[in-house]
């Protein structure tokens, strides 16, 4: 059952999680069974227990196990944790509802990333960023690459409320990115800029600089912001 044939654009952690959260849901294991030690787990997949332990992690984070002290790892029955959710984003207010949030959040959860994060959560950050640094050499803009970067950030401030939010506005922040990458590719050296950001926020996370971390994302998210909503003015302009 080894991951290492695994799809290289996905971490082990994202396998392990993935492979064991069908198992969960597919009823392989019952209500309260527990887990198999994270031993037996790392060589049931062929992984290190770091792994292991990330993919557990994220797993009680979406409220599919909990854990015991010195017991071990169980499943959760299904619908006793009540997934958080924001409703549909039905218009350009409840988009700017989105950003208002997110400039809240996400400046502190980048914060906390730069104080806490450990070797697997940074390189999460970092493979994300590696996936954008592609697509802007090929003058693409890759929405999930996008999205994983900012959530992994979440989850290296190692506190769930952070990631479960973040995950919660998944198709909300899928909006707001779509558009913003067809707005920086109107200008050839957008797709660029919007990269050298978040790479100024994964150095500063690396380097335990949470005030620079946190000011740099706040200085991200509101150009984001001005830098979609002036795009859309523009249209409009054009169209009238």
């Amino acid at each position: 059952m080894g991951l290492q044939s695994g799809t290289a654009r996905k971490s082990l952690a994202d396998l392990v999680f993935e492979r064991m959260h069908r198992a969960i849901k597919s009823g392989a294991y019952q209500a309260d069974e527990r887990l198999p030690t994270e031993h037996d787990l790392a060589i049931e997949f062929e992984v290190s227990r770091p792994i292991i332990r990330e993919a557990l992690r994220r797993l009680r984070e979406q409220g599919l196990i909990y854990s015991r002290r010195g017991a071990g790892s169980f499943v959760r029955a299904v619908g006793m944790k009540q997934p958080l959710g924001f409703g549909q984003l039905e218009n350009v207010a409840d988009l700017l509802n989105c950003y208002e949030f997110r400039l809240t959040l996400e400046p502190a959860a980048a914060e906390a990333a730069a104080d806490r994060h450990n070797t697997a959560t940074l390189a999460a950050i970092r493979e994300a960023l590696e996936l954008m640094r592609d697509a802007t050499n090929r003058q693409a803009h890759r929405e999930d690459a996008d999205f994983q970067f900012h959530l992994a950030i979440a989850r290296a401030a190692q506190n769930s409320y952070f990631s479960t939010a973040m995950e919660a506005l998944k198709d909300h922040i899928a909006v707001g990115m779509r558009f913003h990458g067809a707005s920086v590719k109107r200008d050839s050296a957008g797709l660029a800029r919007v990269f050298a950001e978040h790479e100024a926020i994964a150095e500063a996370i690396a380097a335990g600089n949470g005030a620079r971390a946190k000011e740099l994302m706040f200085s991200h998210l509101t150009g984001s912001r001005a830098r979609l909503f002036q795009a859309s003015a523009s249209v409009s302009g054009e169209d009238a």
